[in-house]
């Protein structure tokens, strides 16, 4: 991936961190974040290996997670981590609850009519998890596109729009949090799930007779990006510019080798 120069200075210390007073001339929500010493990072913890809880610590790791702790180093302020669920995360942000959406949101038109979208940080596409067993009965997208097929998507998400509107003779069931989708696949109550790349991967490591189908045709490929209120185009312009500035450092690049993701 191309990059530009940044000084050698950032490149050195491996921080971007900006003095407060230069930040926040006139106010806003960036003035008021670094006045509380803190950001509050949204984040659904269900989303492996995007944003999850550890089982023994029940600290909350992942690529988001990892974004979150380098954006409040390189503001030297404290992160805050609030716990959200695909449902209400739009709401939510612009009900002031956290500052940021850290939690491997793709970009749609439903969502961004009612909150903002930094630049994006990455990409996703929509696969089919089904039981290894079931693997060759859908030879393509059509033949999950039937009545007798049920697929359960997570409430609230960009597959489940996805499902109502790509597949809709398919019978669909909305799981809603802190239950999953792939749950309901597991135990055999639906036929399949329309899930992210980025996850299907996780969930066949983890889950042997879980099988991605149709990997070489995924579809509705969509950008990533963070959520954040619209009402603020400064602060959003800080975390374009803080994005812009850690892709051509390198960063999200080497967050993609760390956790199996491919880099974009």
């Amino acid at each position: 991936m191309f990059r530009r120069t940044l000084p050698a200075a950032a490149l050195a210390t491996g921080t971007l961190a900006i003095p407060a007073q230069a930040q926040a001339p006139g106010g806003g929500r960036l003035a008021a974040i670094q006045s509380a010493g803190r950001i509050r990072i949204g984040t659904t913890g269900d989303f492996n290996p995007i944003s999850f809880r550890d089982p023994a610590s029940r600290e909350y790791r992942g690529h988001q997670i990892d974004c979150a702790h380098q954006l409040g180093r390189d503001m030297n302020l404290r992160i805050e981590f609030v716990a959200t669920d695909w449902r209400t995360l739009t709401n939510a942000v612009n009900a002031d609850q956290f500052d940021i959406v850290m939690a491997g949101t793709s970009i749609s038109v439903a969502r961004a009519a009612a909150a903002a979208f930094t630049i994006p940080w990455g990409r996703t596409g929509f696969v089919p998890l089904v039981r290894r067993r079931d693997a060759n009965r859908f030879a393509g997208w059509d033949a999950l596109n039937q009545r007798n097929v049920t697929i359960a998507t997570s409430l609230g998400t960009t597959m489940e729009v996805f499902v109502q509107q790509a597949l809709p003779n398919a019978t669909l069931r909305r799981v809603e949090s802190p239950a999953r989708d792939w749950q309901e696949l597991l135990g055999g109550r639906v036929d399949a799930s329309v899930t992210s790349t980025i996850e299907a991967a996780f969930l066949t490591r983890e889950y042997p007779d879980l099988v991605a189908i149709l990997r070489d045709q995924p579809r509705n490929t969509l950008p990533m990006a963070f959520m954040a209120r619209a009402d603020d185009a400064a602060f959003l312009r800080f975390l374009d510019t803080w994005v812009r500035l850690r892709q051509e450092s390198g960063f999200f690049d080497e967050l993609a080798r760390k956790w199996g993701l491919v880099a974009s």
